[in-house]
């Protein structure tokens, strides 16, 4: 059972034949909403809101130790983190797809780790590749056999929000080697990897970054509700035909 993590665009999943809601207590607090249960084509699937059901939860106010646990109790296979960005690199702009294969982390102050606290052993996870390949490669397969075009591979700068960022803060992204920009993808993916929870992301390019291209002089908030819709319909389409896609699916490198 594939779990799915919406952001920004995505608080329902319309495609998901709803079974069941399920309200988890966890040791770490309130997730950010209860577990939607369902089928997804025949396929067993849950979904959880990253921001809440009324998207009233900041990136750094998240309860991510608790979302994890959740869907780890829940017994999930994987998780498809979906989360919009803003585009550093210059051939991704509004609208565009990108399934990661890195991360840079720039927020502090979050709970970030499951072992913590007066007695708890510290644990160290190998976190050379923060995205698990396989999974990533059947969210590409998927979006092939739809012939919707993703970028395949990149940098995923995560910040601490929830401002966006400066002109100069995008200019050291950069020179980082940073390709794309958000506020939530950690510590979402070092928590999945201590649960030992194959972890994927898609994330859509709502704007461009600050300081590039149409947000030369500043974001255009107006003009990303209408991304964000369009855009968001290619996403569920992806992760309909995913939930679908076995192990054995293929991927070819590069844009498909």
């Amino acid at each position: 059972m594939l779990a799915i993590i919406g952001g920004s665009g995505l608080t329902t999943l319309s495609n998901l034949d709803v079974s069941h809601r399920e309200v988890v207590r966890t040791p770490f607090g309130e997730p950010s909403g209860a577990l939607v249960f369902g089928q997804i084509c025949g396929h067993a699937a849950v979904f959880l809101p990253r921001h809440g059901y009324g998207h009233t939860i900041a990136p750094h106010a998240v309860n991510y130790r608790a979302n994890i646990w959740a869907l780890q109790q829940a017994g999930v296979s994987g998780i498809i983190s979906v989360a919009s960005v803003g585009s550093i690199r210059p051939d991704l702009d509004p609208g565009d797809l990108i399934v990661p294969d890195q991360i840079l982390d720039y927020t502090w102050g979050r709970k970030a780790t499951f072992f913590d606290g007066p007695g708890t052993p510290v644990r160290h996870v190998d976190f050379t590749m923060p995205y698990d390949a396989a999974l990533s490669q059947r969210i590409v397969a998927a979006a092939k056999n739809l012939d919707i075009p993703v970028h395949v591979g990149g940098v995923y700068a995560a910040t601490q929000g929830p401002r966006l960022e400066t002109a100069a803060e995008i200019n050291r992204y950069q020179r980082d080697g940073a390709d794309v920009v958000g506020m939530t993808g950690m510590p979402e993916a070092v928590l999945a990897r201590e649960m030992e929870i194959p972890y994927a992301a898609i994330n859509l390019v709502a704007n461009h970054a600050a300081g590039r291209g149409s947000s030369s002089a500043g974001i255009h908030f107006e003009s990303l509700e209408q991304v964000l819709h369009e855009a968001m319909g290619r996403v569920r389409s992806i992760i309909e035909e995913t939930v679908g896609c076995n192990d054995a699916c293929s991927v070819a490198e590069g844009t498909v």
